[in-house]
């Protein structure tokens, strides 16, 4: 009895100081964020009564630098000041500063220069509840780009939203991007790999392959058997999407996309609908996932289907970002035409 007591004790213990520190942390991230905030507009404000701007700001970050760091230590360096005076002239309303993103989150952020597209990875950071390295991946394998052209229907709405919301789940073509990246692997561009290697690969880096997937993904498990008849199948990958509630099959294809392949798949989406599906799950989705796919192919093979089955393509090396930012304005640019 006795015993089962210090237990209780010690776990309530645990409970209070945890939540403690989780306080004094958000605490001092808030303080901190609005010193920084203040920082900057005293810098700005400066620099705007001088006459010759450019260069006394220059001169200005050098001496503050000097003089902050002697009276007050580290974290005072020129770049440090710069990025203050930064986060005051892009973020002069306080009220759009989130106190659930560090600093460190703000000085990733300020390295954007396109506003929607570091709105996106603002909103999304603060959804996913990402960490400073989980926002920089993201931000390096251009997701905002990706997801933009993922459905092929982009247009300025859509970037907007992106901008001010992040991903919002409502259907199960959110959940789609094109390509998906899989750098993490460390696999080279034009090694020959089998599925099974690649389905081991993304298993050992699961938490990685969950990241690029996007939020409400858990791994159910890979190689799941369905039966039929005498015959075995099975899919190379079942995820749950907790957020649209349905069941994610994922099939792994090393060549191009084939008509087969969608036959495939569909069987096992009608078998989880039927046999493994409960009552409040939504309909299985279907993913395929190959080295390369064909519009045409997947346009006529897809075409009609009333179960909710995709094709994308997915590549082991991070896109030329410059060339994603092309497309996306290129779509844009045309769809603002019609």
């Amino acid at each position: 009895m006795l015993e089962t007591q210090n237990q209780y004790a010690i776990e309530e213990i645990k409970l209070i100081l945890t939540e403690a520190r989780e306080k004094v942390a958000r605490t001092v991230n808030n303080e901190l964020l609005l010193a920084y905030w203040n920082i900057g507009r005293i810098i700005v404000e400066i620099e705007q009564a001088g006459s010759e701007k450019a260069k006394y700001g220059k001169r200005l970050l050098k001496s503050l630098s000097k003089e902050l760091t002697k009276e007050l230590g580290r974290g005072f360096s020129v770049s440090n000041l710069q990025y203050m005076r930064r986060f005051y002239l892009e973020y002069e309303n306080q009220q759009t500063l989130s106190v659930k993103l560090s600093w460190s989150h703000y000085c990733e952020l300020l390295n954007i220069s396109d506003k929607n597209a570091r709105g996106f990875y603002q909103q999304e950071s603060i959804n996913s509840n990402w960490s400073v390295r989980e926002l920089k991946r993201q931000i390096e394998t251009s997701l905002f780009e990706r997801l933009i052209l993922s459905d092929g229907s982009s247009n300025k709405k859509k970037v907007l939203e992106l901008a001010n919301q992040g991903v919002q789940y409502s259907k199960p073509n959110d959940i789609l991007k094109d390509p998906y990246v899989f750098e993490f692997l460390g696999i080279p561009e034009n090694k020959p790999m089998l599925e099974k290697d690649l389905e081991k690969a993304l298993i050992i880096k699961i938490e990685k392959f969950l990241l690029e997937l996007g939020r409400g993904f858990m791994f159910v498990g890979s190689q799941q058997r369905i039966t039929l008849g005498n015959t075995h199948y099975y899919v190379d990958m079942v995820f749950y999407n907790k957020i649209l509630k349905a069941y994610v099959l994922i099939d792994l294809k090393m060549g191009s996309l084939k008509p087969e392949n969608i036959g495939q798949m569909n069987m096992y989406v009608n078998y989880y609908a039927n046999e493994i599906n409960d009552e409040e799950d939504d309909k299985p989705i279907g993913i395929i996932l190959c080295a390369d796919t064909s519009e045409i192919v997947a346009e006529y093979a897809l075409g009609g289907l009333e179960n909710q089955i995709f094709a994308s393509k997915y590549v082991y090396y991070i896109p030329n970002k410059e060339e994603l930012i092309q497309q996306v304005q290129s779509v844009i640019n045309d769809i603002s035409e019609m």
